[in-house]
């Protein structure tokens, strides 16, 4: 029976020998074959060669140290026939796509124990289009127990020897953002992959703001690899500020004069469950709930640059983005509409920040960055980084907004981004001022970055690459929000509204951002951002 002789094709080479190209593969074409199999798929020692049946063919399958390889097995050929060179086709994955395997049985209401064993199931992490990655599985089926223990504890060897995956994860989920939507879309799309990959989870579902935050300054944490939070922006940013806090204290380090942060100790995966999700998106380079769960899966970690915030010596958080001005004021006003949803709370803020729309008189100071293509050419000239002058730089008069961004700010607004040129580690934040102007060519302004022209190809904006910058308002009065009602009474106190990650952040005087290169370890990543991890910039 061919079922049988299945079984008795297994072989486990012993000492392992460099891998051949075997009798089966003779028949397909050297250039079909190197279109089929890339150099580091194909490079390696053979683990096992036996027989499965793949969709419907009986197939030769080999797994290798980096890839498991396969062709169907086809009768002797006549000779001159070159049909079958077409058809015996090989295909392959590369062993670091597996993420968890599985024994596939038919189990019946009448049977007892584990059911008829049908072969072994493969689950398999694919790259897709735009980022997107997207869960599959391969079934390889044999009838024999023998032959399948032996490729089942083979592929539990190799998974076991990905050691950047995460076995244990501490998940913070809230359950109010966006449409409360973040309990569904963990437990219908994200809890199912971790446990299908074999990834323990202690879930926390967070019950007021500052929850996260509370949680993690005093939580064990020893036993977990990471840390997961479903939620928007604000989620995800408490989250990390939680986690660098945290770091902080562990190190000893006082935080109110914080001058060089340590390392977060523990990855953060974000998975996107808010409204606008800027930050997953700016990771991952899509904000998708499958490819964010498999990026922290797999182990893909990306180092990210984190900022500072702080006013008068003292830190008031860490941060990714920042917006003071319009940013500030809408986020102020959205606050105060939390009964709407998140869209319609959105554009009602804008509108009526928009109509009410002024500018804040401030001094900006900020130190220069330049690119370290830059820095080598100074160096060859021979021309010294700075020539004893002062290197901060000083703008100021009034401003309608603005943004401070250590992140590419990737949304559905901005599909481009807020700030188009920055990268998530390259060590600099994008400083983007729009100067006092006309309220329709403000909205103009705004309008571009939903488009694909130029969002800062107008003379009332300005751009800078910054590693530090200092905010200094110099009105005598803050943004009173019971102005928005019609009252006109003084503010109590003088207090400036800051959009910090989609958080409101109030402060009273000069606030200091700082850049701090690859404070935080996230889940996830971009190729475009995988692939320019290496450009950098430093400051003056």
């Amino acid at each position: 029976m061919p079922r049988r002789r299945r079984g008795g094709r297994v072989c486990a080479l012993e000492g392992g020998r460099e891998e051949e190209a075997p009798p089966a593969a003779a028949a397909v074409p050297s250039a079909l074959w190197a279109s089929q199999l890339q150099p580091e798929a194909a490079a390696g020692q053979i683990l096992l060669r036996g027989i499965f049946e793949i969709g419907r063919s009986s197939c030769d399958v080999v797994l290798s140290e980096r890839a498991l390889r396969w062709w169907p097995i086809q009768p002797e050929r006549p000779a001159g026939d070159s049909k079958y060179d077409v058809q015996c086709k090989e295909e392959f994955i590369e062993v670091k796509d597996i993420f968890s395997v599985k024994l596939k049985r038919r189990c019946s209401a009448k049977q007892q124990g584990n059911g008829t064993l049908l072969g072994i199931t493969l689950f398999i992490c694919l790259k897709k289009e735009q980022n997107k990655l997207k869960d599959s599985t391969l079934d390889l089926i044999n009838l024999s127990e023998d032959h399948c223990d032996i490729w089942f504890k083979q592929f539990k060897k190799i998974l076991a020897g990905f050691s950047n995956r995460p076995k244990s994860l501490k998940v913070i989920l809230n359950p109010q953002s966006h449409k409360k939507e973040a309990t569904q879309v963990y437990s219908e799309k994200v809890e199912p992959l971790l446990r299908i990959a074999g990834i323990k989870t202690d879930v926390t579902i967070t019950e007021y703001a500052g929850h996260a935050l509370a949680l993690l300054r005093d939580c064990e944490l020893q036993e977990f690899d990471g840390v997961v939070c479903v939620g928007g922006d604000g989620s995800a940013s408490e989250v990390a500020h939680a986690l660098l806090l945290r770091a902080q204290k562990s190190a000893g380090k006082e935080t109110d004069s914080l001058l060089a942060p340590v390392r977060a100790q523990l990855p953060l995966g974000l998975i996107p469950a808010g409204s606008t999700n800027i930050l997953a998106h700016s990771l991952h380079g899509i904000p998708h709930v499958v490819t964010a769960t498999l990026h922290i899966i797999m182990g893909h970690v990306q180092a990210v640059d984190v900022c500072t915030f702080s006013t008068t010596g003292k830190l008031l958080r860490f941060g990714f983005s920042a917006m003071f001005g319009f940013g500030g004021r809408t986020l102020a006003l959205a606050e105060k509409y939390r009964w709407m949803s998140p869209n319609q709370r959105r554009d009602f803020a804008v509108m009526k920040a928009l109509a009410r729309l002024k500018p804040e008189d401030c001094e900006i100071s900020f130190l220069p960055c330049i690119s370290s293509h830059a820095v080598q050419e100074r160096k060859a000239e021979g021309s010294p980084k700075s020539d004893g002058a002062n290197p901060w730089q000083t703008i100021q008069g009034p401003f309608l907004n603005v943004s401070i961004m250590a992140i590419p700010c990737l949304c559905s607004v901005a599909p481009r981004g807020l700030a188009p040129t920055t990268r998530l580690n390259n060590g600099s934040m994008a400083l983007i001022v729009a100067r006092n102007t006309s309220r329709p060519e403000f909205i103009k302004h705004l309008k571009r970055y939903a488009s694909v022209k130029n969002q800062f190809s107008f003379p009332f904006v300005e751009t800078y690459t910054v590693g530090e910058v200092k905010v200094r308002p110099r009105s005598n009065s803050g943004y009173n929000p019971e102005e928005d009602n019609g009252q006109h009474s003084a503010a109590p106190e003088k207090s400036f509204p800051w959009n910090v990650d989609g958080d409101l952040m109030e402060a009273r005087s000069e606030v200091q951002v700082k850049l701090h290169p690859r404070l935080i370890n996230l889940y996830g990543g971009s190729m475009e951002e995988m692939n320019d991890s290496k450009v950098t910039c430093n400051c003056l």
